[in-house]
């Protein structure tokens, strides 16, 4: 077996990919007539980087057939851990996309706009790895030394007389040369007497950490922040040697000069003055802007991202000196995740990346935090209650239980476009996932019931107007903790019932025979018994079944079951039988709340006093081993079976 490398050695081999290439101009030119990456946008070498996507066919699947209509959608490898964000993530693409092919969004600024903690750092952050992955071509002088400003060497071609050459001999289209060199080149030129044989091309990955073609700008103090943190300033410990408009005395060290060919993130962009945001025009619509200094204009071919929070872009789209600004802005919404099983998803992918990775965490704690965020963003209405329409947006089917439930499309129209920037965020959910965990003193674990409790206290802490708070408050007591009594009901009484598969499979059967009958017209007679049973009596026993599961057109539903037994009988697998009870997840309910609709009968063997007899203990303690399994750990059981009992009592 091949032997395993050393970190030393994977860092050796990490550290020599990343070797700057140096090439003479003609090589570079010659380079350039097989690979066109070497003279690339720095939007066409984003897509590179993000790669193609994996075209999924959401008609073959039930659940997204439902979210997305039956569309073809396009899902991103790069993303895939961008939970619920594929709308989101498509516009991204997009913007590059189009700037790619040299339309209008190449002089615009890509905005991320969204409410506090709903990714758009983390898609900025994601932005600027994938930028780091494909190297950029830089200027430079015979003896190394790169532009300060990491310009393309087609800079020295801008001039039209060019175009034509460029296009037959080297197959650089036009649209590439239209960038002016800087003035550290032109110093350069002319020092080299207008020899450009003399320039050397250097090829260097991009790094956010070395601030190559990847840079990061915040805005500072209003009464003190000046325009030099995008175009930079004169070095005053080099006035002894140059004049102050020389090229040498500047210091390129603002963020549109780094992040040239490249990436420039500006976080909470319209928090600065917009004095400050002055250059950003000028760099994105004609690829230069001017320093301080009465140096000439420098170039710029990057791509400005800026993101901020709603707050902020409202007051700066309500001032009417800002229209100049506004219109060269291409605006990409990040709302929250609307979807419970995606959710879902963010919290264990935080929860794997932290030290609770391998902690207890009982089943329905990250799903219950989920639903309750989800409820927070969701619009109300009118004719639909939340839940429902949280079920729609997860791509349930809820036809059945609630025949008002409305599609998604449908939801949407009436919740408009800003549906999802309101409500908790995934920042705070997290908080409260960290507080469960920690919450008993006995041990780190989690489980709904103190999830909820530790929620309600947090929404107390977070002084919340009276109205949200009383409907954040409603969701926990309403919602949460009936749904969970349910579930915990359903979860306590599997673990009891020894027989449960076998049980399930015979009413399973027994339904579908039922069914079949009472569709057919036809009587039944009893295998076992011998009686005989009319289409009143099969419709008295379908519906002491169906009744409990809140069943809401008991013929449509017959119907649905049968034929899909039918169908899963003429498999060869299956060789004429019925398929398993739990295939059908509608009907699996069903069975599952007609099974377990006396609890009465388990109290003396979940609950935790004293034991009259061995025969008993033995099934309490059958009981506590059978939910250890399900996933809970022995302080949990007690603790949520008492909390049960007490939610009974109180009904």
């Amino acid at each position: 077996m091949a032997k395993t490398n050393t970190i030393s050695e994977l860092f050796k081999k990490k550290f020599e990919s990343k070797v700057r290439k140096t090439y003479t101009l003609d090589d570079y030119l010659k380079l350039c007539k097989t690979e066109p990456m070497a003279y690339a946008t720095a939007a066409e070498r984003m897509l590179a980087a993000i790669g193609k996507p994996e075209l999924v066919d959401t008609s073959k699947d039930q659940r997204l057939s439902r979210i997305f209509f039956n569309r073809t959608v396009r899902l991103y490898p790069a993303f895939s851990d961008f939970y619920g964000m594929e709308d989101v993530v498509e516009r991204i693409v997009g913007y590059f996309r189009h700037a790619a092919q040299g339309l209008e969004e190449r002089k615009q600024i890509l905005y991320l706009l969204g409410p506090v903690g709903g990714g758009k750092s983390s898609l900025a952050e994601k932005l600027k790895e994938l930028m780091e992955k494909m190297p950029v071509y830089v200027l430079a002088t015979e003896d190394g030394e790169l532009s300060p400003v990491f310009e393309s060497p087609l800079g020295l071609f801008a001039n039209p007389e060019y175009y034509d050459l460029m296009s037959e001999e080297y197959g650089i289209d036009r649209r590439y040369l239209g960038s002016i060199i800087s003035p550290w080149a032109i110093k350069r030129l002319n020092e080299y007497e207008g020899d450009i044989t003399r320039f050397r091309v250097v090829s260097l990955m991009p790094s956010k950490l070395e601030q190559i073609a990847v840079m990061k700008t915040e805005p500072g103090d209003e009464n003190n922040q000046d325009i030099s943190t995008l175009v930079g300033k004169v070095d005053i410990r080099k006035l002894e040697q140059y004049s102050q408009n020389d090229t040498d005395a500047y210091s390129y060290s603002g963020g549109l000069c780094r992040a040239n060919q490249g990436l420039l993130e500006f976080v909470e962009m319209f928090k600065a003055p917009i004095k400050v945001l002055h250059p950003l025009l000028t760099a994105t619509q004609e690829g230069n802007y001017v320093g301080t200094e009465a140096i000439s204009a420098i170039p710029f071919q990057g791509i400005i991202l800026a993101h901020s929070n709603e707050a902020e872009w409202q007051t700066f789209r309500n001032n009417k000196n800002n229209e100049a600004f506004l219109d060269r802005i291409s605006i990409v919404k990040v709302p929250y995740c609307l979807r419970v099983d995606e959710e879902k998803l963010i919290y264990e992918k935080m929860i794997d990346s932290s030290g609770l990775k391998e902690t207890p965490c009982a089943p329905q704690t990250v799903e219950m935090l989920a639903q309750f965020s989800v409820l927070t963003r969701l619009k109300d209405h009118e004719n639909s209650t939340l839940f429902s329409k949280l079920r729609v947006y997860n791509g349930e089917n809820i036809r059945e239980q609630d025949p008002k439930a409305k599609t998604i499309q449908e939801y949407k129209d009436v919740a408009g476009v800003d549906e999802g920037m309101e409500g908790i965020s995934t920042r705070f959910a997290y908080k409260i996932l960290s507080q469960t965990f920690n919450f008993s003193p006995d041990e780190i674990a989690a489980d709904p019931v103190h999830m909820m409790f530790v929620l309600e206290n947090a929404i107390k802490r977070e002084q919340f107007s009276d109205e949200k708070e009383q409907k954040y408050l409603d969701f926990i007591k309403s919602e949460l903790a009936v749904r969970y009594a349910e579930f915990l009901g359903n979860e306590i009484q599997k673990a009891y019932l020894e027989s449960y598969g076998e049980y399930g499979q015979n009413l399973f059967d027994r339904y579908v025979e039922y069914a079949d009958a009472w569709i057919q017209d036809q009587e039944f007679k009893d295998p076992d018994t011998g009686l005989l049973m009319d289409r009143a009596q099969l419709n008295d026993e379908l519906e002491k079944i169906e009744k409990p599961a809140g069943i809401a057109n008991p013929k449509d539903f017959r119907n649905e079951i049968v034929n899909f037994c039918l169908r899963a009988r003429a498999k060869p697998e299956n060789g004429g039988n019925n398929p398993v009870w739990t295939s059908y997840s509608v009907l699996r309910e069903v069975i599952e709340k007609k099974m377990f609709s006396q609890v009465e009968d388990l109290l003396p063997v979940i609950s935790f006093e004293g034991k009259k007899d061995k025969e008993l203990e033995k099934k309490h303690n059958d009981f506590i081993a059978r939910m250890e399994d399900r996933g809970y750990t022995s302080r949990q059981i007690r603790r949520l079976v008492e909390w049960y009992m007490r939610i009974r009592k109180s009904n």
